[in-house]
């Protein structure tokens, strides 16, 4: 059954060759002539290879008890401050209400903090709901302007004071699907924010559902979704602002702990803030001698260049050191957030 099945599978991704080939004559061929497979058993690798190639273009559907199980009991969104001035706010999945709960995420963190910069990552989110990705591309536009048609008509964002204006980075990956595409879209090509990471899904588009004589439920996109003065996200997915590639087992780790030091990327520990490189040696700095030491020294004959030893000597300070983001996508979006504080803290008046 492998081989039946690595053979359908290469009938719609051998590029150029594939388009001169006929998936009726070959499947009929197969049919009539291949030994030991029965016609049931062909049908299911023709179905199976067919959506695997044309995923997630089409697509089953999956039932409300898959997508708990997938989702968990994780909250809809979570958030956190980095660096003490960047609030940082995970979407795990655009559902009703998301909106609201990133508004309440973000007022509570601007309460506390001096926020700079927002980083809203869309890493591992989906969902179907696209009205929840236009409540939540809601909170970032002052004015009202068209978001997103997904053939019922423009949705528009609404005219309010306390938008949130903060520089925006987005955080996406092969991952982000569906509605959380659909918000990566809206606020990229809205210019609110940039796009950090990898290639999304390119499952956002104009979709409709059929039913199937086996009871399943077959999603089949039929046009790409429209944002920003009708252009089309594309069905290939967007490409990053700025790419970050990572491999998929390393991004879920760091995902799951943006501070984590995986074991093949591992760094030499940092040498302690009284080490002198320099000198190689690792001595203390000197101190800097005002001018009565230097007399003092002088007169009894001590050499300059030794450091001169108190009765009384101070144990060093040990400096604490804070934890590093290792997340490479996150640590992009950091940098490019604290870039553009240091150049809006120029150019305020």
């Amino acid at each position: 059954m492998a081989a039946l099945w690595l053979a359908m599978g290469m009938l719609v991704s051998r590029g150029a060759a594939a388009e001169a080939m006929d998936f009726s004559e070959v499947y009929q061929l197969l049919k009539a002539n291949l030994a030991g497979v029965s016609e049931r058993e062909l049908n299911a690798a023709a179905v199976k290879g067919l959506l695997e190639q044309l995923g997630p273009k089409a697509s089953l559907v999956e039932d409300g008890a898959a997508l708990a199980s997938t989702n968990g009991s994780r909250a809809a969104v979570s958030a956190e401050i980095f660096d003490k001035h960047f609030a940082y706010v995970r979407v795990n999945t655009l559902t009703a209400g998301v909106g609201a709960d990133l508004q309440s995420s973000y007022d509570r963190l601007r309460s506390t903090n001096s926020l700079k910069g927002i980083v809203v990552d869309l890493r591992y989110a989906g969902g179907q709901d696209y009205v929840a990705a236009v409540s939540l591309a809601d909170r970032f536009f002052a004015a009202e302007t068209d978001l997103v048609d997904w053939g019922e008509g423009w949705k528009r964002s609404s005219a309010k004071t306390n938008a949130i204006s903060l520089p925006l980075a987005v955080l996406v990956n092969r991952r982000t699907s569906g509605a959380a595409e659909a918000l990566a879209g809206i606020l990229r090509q809205r210019d609110v924010g940039l796009l950090i990471g990898t290639n999304t899904a390119g499952q956002a588009s104009m979709a409709k559902v059929f039913p199937l004589k086996t009871g399943q439920r077959l999603r089949v996109a039929v046009a790409p979704l429209k944002v920003a003065d009708g252009r089309e996200l594309p069905l290939s997915g967007m490409k990053a602002d700025i790419e970050v590639e990572v491999s998929p087992e390393d991004e879920l780790a760091y995902y799951n702990d943006a501070f984590k030091v995986l074991a093949k990327t591992a760094k030499l520990p940092a040498l302690a803030a009284n080490e002198s490189i320099a000198a190689g040696t690792n001595r203390a700095p000197r101190r800097r001698l005002n001018e009565a030491e230097l007399v003092r020294m002088n007169r009894d004959g001590q050499s300059l260049e030794r450091e001169p030893v108190s009765a009384n000597p101070t144990p060093p300070v040990p400096e604490t050191t804070l934890p590093v983001v290792n997340d490479p996508t996150l640590s992009r979006a950091l940098d490019l957030l604290k870039g553009l504080a240091v150049v809006r803290q120029f150019r305020s008046p």
